[in-house]
């Protein structure tokens, strides 16, 4: 039995790795919230899917038809589900992981050359210090 929307091929094979059947899954289409004024509040555009053997549900109203809404809807199910039964296996969660790391590389690089700018200040100061003169006979020294 296919999905009710066209989903990208990528997202079918994950559905069918993870045993997403289409039949386990509950739609119902409810009013918005939020901003928006009378017009999310009279239409039903919102989207609430429920996945019945994991009891995942989610809620999506990021667009204004009820066709995108859908089409997001499903997409993340599929992304929850995935991250719920892999855990940190899953495409989501390494995606998550490697953003961290690259911040963290960051933090250090920045850390570093903060630190250098500091020594070349400290360096630039040091410069601007006046000689002292030698103690002693300064006539001596010729």
């Amino acid at each position: 039995m296919p999905f009710p929307v066209d989903l990208s091929p990528p997202l079918l094979q994950k559905a069918e790795e993870l045993e997403i059947y289409p039949g386990d899954i509950s739609e119902q289409f409810v009013t918005g919230s939020g901003k928006g004024g009378q017009k999310v509040n009279k239409t039903s555009s919102c989207v609430l899917l429920r996945h019945q053997p994991t009891g995942t549900t989610v809620k999506c109203q990021k667009h204004r038809e009820q066709s995108k809404n859908r089409l997001s809807a499903y997409k993340l199910l599929i992304l929850k589900i995935e991250l719920h039964i892999k855990g940190e296996e899953s495409d989501q969660a390494k995606k998550i992981h490697k953003l961290r790391k690259q911040k963290q590389k960051r933090s250090k690089r920045a850390k570093e050359k903060m630190l250098e700018q500091k020594k070349q200040r400290g360096q630039l100061k040091e410069s601007r210090k006046p000689i002292d003169p030698p103690s002693g006979n300064a006539s001596a020294a010729l």
